[in-house]
Protein backbone atom coordinates (compact mmCIF):
# COMPACT_ATOMS: atom_id res chain seq x y z
CA UNK A 1 0.00 0.00 0.00
CA UNK A 2 1.20 3.36 -0.75
CA UNK A 3 2.37 5.78 2.08
CA UNK A 4 0.45 7.71 4.27
CA UNK A 5 1.66 10.97 4.78
CA UNK A 6 0.83 14.46 6.82
CA UNK A 7 -1.36 12.78 8.75
CA UNK A 8 -0.20 14.06 12.36
CA UNK A 9 0.83 18.12 12.86
CA UNK A 10 3.30 17.51 16.39
CA UNK A 11 2.23 19.77 19.25
CA UNK A 12 3.69 23.36 18.88
CA UNK A 13 4.36 23.60 22.46
CA UNK A 14 6.80 20.28 22.62
CA UNK A 15 8.72 21.43 19.41
CA UNK A 16 11.51 19.09 17.92
CA UNK A 17 12.68 15.30 18.35
CA UNK A 18 13.88 15.51 21.75
CA UNK A 19 11.06 17.42 23.27
CA UNK A 20 8.70 14.86 21.58
CA UNK A 21 10.84 11.73 23.10
CA UNK A 22 11.04 12.59 26.19
CA UNK A 23 7.35 14.10 26.71
CA UNK A 24 5.87 11.17 27.72
CA UNK A 25 8.35 9.95 29.95
CA UNK A 26 8.18 13.22 32.13
CA UNK A 27 5.19 15.12 31.75
CA UNK A 28 2.72 12.13 30.57
CA UNK A 29 0.00 11.45 33.05
CA UNK A 30 -0.33 7.70 33.42
CA UNK A 31 -4.08 6.46 33.45
CA UNK A 32 -5.53 4.39 35.98
CA UNK A 33 -6.38 1.24 34.43
CA UNK A 34 -7.35 -2.56 36.30
CA UNK A 35 -4.59 -4.15 34.90
CA UNK A 36 -2.81 -7.64 36.89
CA UNK A 37 -0.02 -9.58 36.56
CA UNK A 38 0.91 -12.78 35.76
CA UNK A 39 3.49 -15.12 36.04
CA UNK A 40 3.71 -17.94 33.65
CA UNK A 41 6.49 -20.71 33.10
CA UNK A 42 8.13 -21.05 29.97
CA UNK A 43 9.24 -24.28 28.38
CA UNK A 44 12.65 -24.16 29.38
CA UNK A 45 12.49 -23.92 33.18
CA UNK A 46 12.14 -19.75 33.34
CA UNK A 47 9.71 -17.42 33.59
CA UNK A 48 7.68 -14.70 31.71
CA UNK A 49 5.37 -11.96 33.63
CA UNK A 50 2.36 -11.10 31.37
CA UNK A 51 0.38 -7.48 32.11
CA UNK A 52 -3.24 -8.08 31.46
CA UNK A 53 -6.29 -6.10 30.70
CA UNK A 54 -9.62 -7.92 31.08
CA UNK A 55 -12.50 -7.86 29.19
CA UNK A 56 -15.45 -9.50 27.83
CA UNK A 57 -14.35 -13.09 26.97
CA UNK A 58 -15.69 -12.96 23.30
CA UNK A 59 -13.42 -9.19 23.09
CA UNK A 60 -11.09 -9.07 20.69
CA UNK A 61 -7.17 -8.58 22.54
CA UNK A 62 -4.38 -6.38 21.72
CA UNK A 63 -1.28 -8.07 22.34
CA UNK A 64 1.44 -5.87 23.45
CA UNK A 65 5.51 -5.58 23.28
CA UNK A 66 7.39 -2.84 24.88
CA UNK A 67 10.67 -1.22 24.11
CA UNK A 68 14.51 -1.62 25.11
CA UNK A 69 14.25 -1.46 29.00
CA UNK A 70 10.37 -0.98 28.57
CA UNK A 71 8.00 -1.75 31.58
CA UNK A 72 4.99 -1.53 32.68
CA UNK A 73 5.37 1.61 33.83
CA UNK A 74 6.40 3.22 30.05
CA UNK A 75 4.32 6.00 28.94
CA UNK A 76 3.19 4.57 26.02
CA UNK A 77 2.00 1.13 27.71
CA UNK A 78 -0.60 3.22 29.56
CA UNK A 79 -1.71 5.12 26.69
CA UNK A 80 -1.97 1.97 24.64
CA UNK A 81 -3.87 0.24 27.43
CA UNK A 82 -6.15 2.99 27.53
CA UNK A 83 -7.03 2.63 24.18
CA UNK A 84 -7.52 -1.14 23.98
CA UNK A 85 -10.12 -0.54 26.98
CA UNK A 86 -11.77 2.30 25.35
CA UNK A 87 -12.44 0.13 22.24
CA UNK A 88 -13.95 -2.81 24.69
CA UNK A 89 -11.02 -4.96 24.01
CA UNK A 90 -8.89 -6.89 26.54
CA UNK A 91 -5.13 -6.75 26.07
CA UNK A 92 -1.85 -8.79 27.70
CA UNK A 93 1.65 -7.28 27.08
CA UNK A 94 4.64 -9.28 27.89
CA UNK A 95 6.69 -8.27 29.49
CA UNK A 96 10.49 -9.81 28.24
CA UNK A 97 12.84 -11.53 30.51
CA UNK A 98 14.49 -9.15 33.19
CA UNK A 99 11.77 -6.37 32.63
CA UNK A 100 9.44 -7.86 35.34
CA UNK A 101 9.19 -7.66 39.15
CA UNK A 102 12.52 -9.59 39.36
CA UNK A 103 15.34 -11.56 37.34
CA UNK A 104 14.53 -13.84 35.42
CA UNK A 105 16.20 -17.35 36.87
CA UNK A 106 17.91 -18.57 33.00
CA UNK A 107 21.43 -17.28 31.98
CA UNK A 108 19.66 -15.39 29.10
CA UNK A 109 17.95 -11.89 29.00
CA UNK A 110 15.86 -10.71 26.16
CA UNK A 111 16.89 -9.09 22.79
CA UNK A 112 15.60 -7.59 19.47
CA UNK A 113 16.22 -10.91 17.30
CA UNK A 114 14.69 -13.34 19.86
CA UNK A 115 11.02 -13.97 19.16
CA UNK A 116 10.57 -17.24 21.15
CA UNK A 117 9.08 -15.77 23.98
CA UNK A 118 6.55 -13.61 21.77
CA UNK A 119 5.45 -17.23 20.34
CA UNK A 120 5.19 -18.95 23.42
CA UNK A 121 2.84 -15.76 24.99
CA UNK A 122 0.10 -15.49 21.97
CA UNK A 123 -0.17 -19.24 21.45
CA UNK A 124 -1.20 -19.26 25.24
CA UNK A 125 -3.79 -16.47 24.84
CA UNK A 126 -4.90 -17.79 21.97
CA UNK A 127 -5.59 -21.06 23.62
CA UNK A 128 -7.30 -18.70 26.65
CA UNK A 129 -9.34 -17.38 24.38
CA UNK A 130 -10.60 -19.49 21.32
CA UNK A 131 -13.16 -17.29 19.88
CA UNK A 132 -12.08 -14.43 19.57
CA UNK A 133 -9.58 -12.26 17.21
CA UNK A 134 -6.20 -10.81 18.44
CA UNK A 135 -3.91 -7.84 16.98
CA UNK A 136 -0.45 -7.30 18.02
CA UNK A 137 1.85 -4.13 18.92
CA UNK A 138 5.53 -3.15 19.34
CA UNK A 139 6.77 -0.94 20.61
CA UNK A 140 10.38 0.03 19.63
CA UNK A 141 12.59 -2.82 20.21
CA UNK A 142 9.29 -4.79 20.19
CA UNK A 143 8.66 -3.79 17.19
CA UNK A 144 11.57 -4.94 16.18
CA UNK A 145 10.45 -8.54 17.72
CA UNK A 146 7.01 -8.04 16.03
CA UNK A 147 7.98 -7.49 12.59
CA UNK A 148 10.86 -10.41 12.68
CA UNK A 149 8.28 -12.91 14.01
CA UNK A 150 6.06 -11.32 11.45
CA UNK A 151 8.33 -12.25 8.68
CA UNK A 152 9.05 -15.67 9.91
CA UNK A 153 5.69 -17.25 10.19
CA UNK A 154 4.29 -15.55 7.34
CA UNK A 155 0.93 -17.41 6.53
CA UNK A 156 1.64 -19.88 9.00
CA UNK A 157 0.36 -17.77 11.60
CA UNK A 158 -3.20 -18.53 13.43
CA UNK A 159 -6.18 -17.11 11.33
CA UNK A 160 -7.43 -15.40 13.98
CA UNK A 161 -4.39 -12.92 14.27
CA UNK A 162 -5.87 -10.06 12.13
CA UNK A 163 -3.45 -7.15 11.96
CA UNK A 164 -0.32 -5.70 13.86
CA UNK A 165 1.45 -2.47 14.03
CA UNK A 166 4.87 -1.54 15.02
CA UNK A 167 5.84 2.09 16.24
CA UNK A 168 9.38 3.75 15.77
CA UNK A 169 11.25 0.89 15.11
CA UNK A 170 14.93 0.75 14.60
CA UNK A 171 14.73 -1.53 11.75
CA UNK A 172 18.31 -1.55 11.03
CA UNK A 173 20.03 -2.60 14.34
CA UNK A 174 23.43 -1.91 13.30
CA UNK A 175 22.82 1.84 12.08
CA UNK A 176 20.63 2.51 14.49
CA UNK A 177 23.33 1.34 17.45
CA UNK A 178 25.95 3.75 15.64
CA UNK A 179 23.63 6.44 15.45
CA UNK A 180 22.26 6.67 18.93
CA UNK A 181 26.01 7.21 19.91
CA UNK A 182 26.13 10.58 18.05
CA UNK A 183 25.11 13.70 19.51
CA UNK A 184 22.26 14.36 21.61
CA UNK A 185 21.03 10.80 21.37
CA UNK A 186 23.78 9.60 23.61
CA UNK A 187 21.78 11.03 26.38
CA UNK A 188 19.94 8.08 25.90
CA UNK A 189 22.08 5.57 24.96
CA UNK A 190 23.95 6.27 28.52
CA UNK A 191 20.23 5.90 30.21
CA UNK A 192 19.96 2.34 28.50
CA UNK A 193 23.52 1.31 29.62
CA UNK A 194 23.09 2.13 33.61
CA UNK A 195 20.01 -0.67 33.92
CA UNK A 196 21.68 -2.97 31.36
CA UNK A 197 25.04 -2.89 32.84
CA UNK A 198 23.31 -3.45 36.08
CA UNK A 199 21.32 -5.96 35.45
CA UNK A 200 24.18 -7.92 33.28
CA UNK A 201 26.44 -7.37 36.76
CA UNK A 202 23.73 -9.25 38.45
CA UNK A 203 23.69 -12.03 36.49
CA UNK A 204 27.33 -12.44 35.59
CA UNK A 205 27.55 -12.92 39.36
CA UNK A 206 24.96 -16.40 39.16
CA UNK A 207 26.49 -17.36 36.29
CA UNK A 208 30.51 -16.63 36.50
CA UNK A 209 31.89 -16.97 33.54
CA UNK A 210 28.71 -15.93 31.25
CA UNK A 211 30.61 -13.06 29.67
CA UNK A 212 34.08 -10.75 30.17
CA UNK A 213 33.87 -8.64 33.17
CA UNK A 214 36.48 -6.57 32.10
CA UNK A 215 34.99 -6.23 29.02
CA UNK A 216 31.75 -5.23 30.06
CA UNK A 217 33.36 -2.32 32.09
CA UNK A 218 35.13 -0.90 29.36
CA UNK A 219 31.76 -0.76 27.14
CA UNK A 220 30.95 2.59 26.66
CA UNK A 221 28.54 2.47 23.71
CA UNK A 222 25.26 -0.17 23.44
CA UNK A 223 27.09 -1.35 20.14
CA UNK A 224 29.90 -2.13 22.57
CA UNK A 225 27.56 -3.85 25.22
CA UNK A 226 25.99 -5.75 22.39
CA UNK A 227 29.38 -6.66 21.47
CA UNK A 228 30.64 -8.34 24.50
CA UNK A 229 27.19 -9.41 26.52
CA UNK A 230 24.03 -9.56 24.47
CA UNK A 231 25.68 -11.37 21.83
CA UNK A 232 27.75 -13.82 22.97
CA UNK A 233 24.91 -14.38 25.57
CA UNK A 234 22.10 -15.39 23.07
CA UNK A 235 24.75 -17.46 20.47
CA UNK A 236 26.17 -14.43 18.58
CA UNK A 237 29.32 -14.23 17.28
CA UNK A 238 29.39 -10.22 18.51
CA UNK A 239 27.37 -7.12 18.07
CA UNK A 240 27.15 -7.37 14.25
CA UNK A 241 26.39 -10.86 13.78
CA UNK A 242 23.67 -10.36 16.20
CA UNK A 243 22.48 -7.08 14.48
CA UNK A 244 22.88 -8.47 10.94
CA UNK A 245 20.60 -11.58 11.95
CA UNK A 246 17.89 -9.85 13.65
CA UNK A 247 17.14 -6.77 12.19
CA UNK A 248 13.52 -6.88 11.20
CA UNK A 249 14.19 -4.74 8.04
CA UNK A 250 15.26 -8.56 6.46
CA UNK A 251 11.86 -9.80 7.54
CA UNK A 252 9.55 -7.06 6.72
CA UNK A 253 9.14 -8.17 3.12
CA UNK A 254 7.25 -11.65 3.81
CA UNK A 255 5.00 -10.19 6.33
CA UNK A 256 1.09 -11.48 5.80
CA UNK A 257 -0.89 -9.69 8.05
CA UNK A 258 -2.09 -6.54 7.28
CA UNK A 259 0.80 -4.44 9.17
CA UNK A 260 1.38 -0.72 10.24
CA UNK A 261 4.71 0.78 10.32
CA UNK A 262 4.51 4.29 11.61
CA UNK A 263 7.66 6.50 12.71
CA UNK A 264 8.64 9.88 12.22
CA UNK A 265 11.47 11.01 10.43
CA UNK A 266 12.89 12.97 13.16
CA UNK A 267 13.34 9.92 15.11
CA UNK A 268 16.92 10.42 17.03
CA UNK A 269 17.34 6.97 17.46
CA UNK A 270 18.21 5.85 13.89
CA UNK A 271 19.23 7.46 10.33
CA UNK A 272 16.01 8.51 8.66
CA UNK A 273 17.35 6.54 5.98
CA UNK A 274 16.71 3.86 7.15
CA UNK A 275 12.99 4.53 6.63
CA UNK A 276 13.93 5.02 2.89
CA UNK A 277 15.26 1.72 2.99
CA UNK A 278 11.96 0.37 4.88
CA UNK A 279 9.98 2.10 2.39
CA UNK A 280 11.19 0.52 -0.65
CA UNK A 281 10.90 -3.21 0.29
CA UNK A 282 7.64 -1.97 1.75
CA UNK A 283 6.10 -0.92 -1.81
CA UNK A 284 6.56 -4.38 -2.90
CA UNK A 285 4.42 -6.10 0.12
CA UNK A 286 0.54 -5.06 -0.08
CA UNK A 287 0.32 -6.11 3.53
CA UNK A 288 2.43 -2.98 4.47
CA UNK A 289 1.17 0.43 5.45
CA UNK A 290 3.57 3.04 5.91
CA UNK A 291 3.16 5.98 7.93
CA UNK A 292 6.62 7.92 8.19
CA UNK A 293 5.60 11.34 9.73
CA UNK A 294 7.90 14.83 9.62
CA UNK A 295 8.09 15.07 13.31
CA UNK A 296 7.24 12.68 16.46
CA UNK A 297 10.58 11.86 17.64
CA UNK A 298 10.82 8.12 19.05
CA UNK A 299 7.39 7.37 20.01
CA UNK A 300 6.15 10.77 20.96
CA UNK A 301 3.35 11.54 18.47
CA UNK A 302 2.30 14.35 20.62
CA UNK A 303 -0.31 16.40 19.23
CA UNK A 304 -3.11 18.77 20.24
CA UNK A 305 -3.22 21.54 22.84
CA UNK A 306 -1.68 21.69 25.93
CA UNK A 307 -4.81 21.90 27.59
CA UNK A 308 -5.84 18.19 25.64
CA UNK A 309 -2.85 16.62 24.16
CA UNK A 310 -3.70 13.92 21.69
CA UNK A 311 -1.40 11.13 21.36
CA UNK A 312 -1.38 10.03 17.63
CA UNK A 313 0.29 6.85 17.55
CA UNK A 314 -1.83 5.45 20.14
CA UNK A 315 -4.83 6.43 18.30
CA UNK A 316 -3.65 6.34 14.66
CA UNK A 317 -2.96 2.16 15.76
CA UNK A 318 -6.65 2.04 17.19
CA UNK A 319 -7.89 2.60 14.18
CA UNK A 320 -5.84 0.88 12.04
CA UNK A 321 -6.48 -2.45 13.87
CA UNK A 322 -10.07 -2.10 14.27
CA UNK A 323 -10.52 -1.60 11.28
CA UNK A 324 -8.79 -5.06 10.11
CA UNK A 325 -10.81 -6.86 13.02
CA UNK A 326 -13.91 -5.71 11.69
CA UNK A 327 -12.79 -7.33 8.00
CA UNK A 328 -12.39 -10.93 8.12
CA UNK A 329 -14.55 -13.69 9.57
CA UNK A 330 -13.55 -15.56 13.30
CA UNK A 331 -11.85 -18.85 12.37
CA UNK A 332 -12.17 -21.28 15.78
CA UNK A 333 -8.89 -23.46 15.11
CA UNK A 334 -5.41 -21.65 14.93
CA UNK A 335 -2.45 -22.70 13.93
CA UNK A 336 0.43 -22.91 16.53
CA UNK A 337 2.79 -19.76 16.13
CA UNK A 338 5.06 -21.43 18.81
CA UNK A 339 8.34 -22.05 17.80
CA UNK A 340 11.99 -22.25 19.33
CA UNK A 341 13.94 -18.90 19.92
CA UNK A 342 15.68 -17.14 17.53
CA UNK A 343 19.70 -17.19 18.46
Amino acid sequence: MLPREHTYRPAWWVPGAHAQTLWGKFARRTPRLPTRLERWPTPDGDFVEVLRLDSEPTSPRLFLLHGLEGSVHSHYVGGLLQMAQMRGWGADMLLFRSCGTEPNRAARFYHSGETGDVAFAIDRVLQEFPDVSVVLCGVSLGGNVLLKLLGERGDTLSDRIRAAAAISVPFDLERGSRHISKGFSRVYERHFLRTLRRKARAKLQRFPGLFDLDALLRARTLYEFDDVVTGPVHGFRGAHDYYTRSSSIRFIGRIRRPTLLLSATDDPFLPSDILADVGEISRTNRFITTEFTKGGGHVGFVGGTPWRPVYYAERRVGEFLSEHISRVPVEHEPRSVHARSSR
